[in-house]
């Protein structure tokens, strides 16, 4: 699985292929209008080589493409500062950084999530949200406030039920299954995603393990209207603003929607999850 930032990296790089295809023009021949080493087109399309300001001019220049440079300029730039360290952000306690996500809360109506490994902490029982904090305040050494950062992460809840707002979730099937604290734990955050299904403003879709896909599993990513997009790594927070950006991650919620199950069988798929940790009590 890939990083946030090299997803970035990979989804400019796919941009530089669209408008080198749309020139007409192999990557040799557009290393060669550019005096590049012909392996240089295919590490930028790739990702695996960051272009500079001046590559990105170039390549638009052979490509007759001048009017997407500085689009693609300032994609770049972000990619360069969407990295914010969470020691930074945490330096005065979890509750300060569950709290300053409010305002992109508040203005948001359309919420489009997809969590891999874990339920968001939009959906999260008290417990499981106090889990999850417990051991990230351990990990990282910051200012225990666990109490008060659980109150904000549930206080956030109140836009399930407020606003003229609505919500999209695709989880895996794994975030149903992936252990965190105890059994009643689990069994408690599976019974509100149960009676959490009915609510009338949530779409949640389930994806099975053995379900057939065309979108793999990925680091989870919260799309804010049309607007933000944000991904979390184990020692930073990713933000993503530029709207050609967004593009790439409404496509891929999109087919991983089209996989997804929802009503009854995702109710089943659930409910299976719940008895199999009853089983464990045996």
């Amino acid at each position: 699985m890939t990083g946030p930032s090299q997803q970035a990296k990979q989804a400019l790089g796919a941009r530089l292929r669209e408008i080198r295809r749309d020139a007409n023009l192999s990557g040799r021949a557009l290393a060669a209008l550019c005096g590049w080493h012909f392996t240089k087109v295919s590490k930028l399309e790739h990702g695996t080589q960051t272009p500079t300001e001046d590559d990105l001019r170039e390549w638009c220049r052979a490509s007759e493409a001048e009017g997407q440079a500085a689009d693609l300029i300032a994609t770049m730039r972000a990619i360069d500062l969407m990295y914010v360290e969470w020691r930074r952000a945490q330096r005065s306690g979890m509750r300060h950084s569950q709290e300053s996500r409010n305002p992109l809360y508040e203005r948001t109506t359309l919420f489009r999530i997809y969590e891999s490994g874990l339920v968001p902490g939009l959906l999260q029982t008290a417990d499981y949200a106090a889990t999850i904090m417990s051991a990230a305040i351990e990990r990282n050494q910051i200012p225990n406030d666990l109490d008060a950062a659980v109150a904000a992460r549930l206080e956030r809840q109140q836009y399930l039920y407020s606003g003229d707002r609505r919500f999209m979730v695709v989880l895996e099937e794994q975030a149903l299954r992936t252990r965190v604290g105890s059994t009643d734990t689990m069994q408690g955050q599976l019974d509100r995603l149960l009676a959490l299904v009915s609510l009338q403003r949530l779409s949640l879709g389930i994806l099975p393990l053995g379900g057939e896909r065309l979108v793999w599993p990925s680091v989870g990513f919260w799309i804010f209207d049309q607007s933000t997009v944000r991904l979390e790594t184990p020692s930073a927070e990713l933000t993503i603003t530029q709207r050609s950006e967004i593009v790439v991650f409404e496509k891929r919620f999109e087919g991983l929607q089209d996989a997804a199950v929802y009503g009854k069988a995702a109710r089943y798929l659930i409910r299976h999850a719940f008895l199999d940790l009853s089983k464990d009590r045996e």
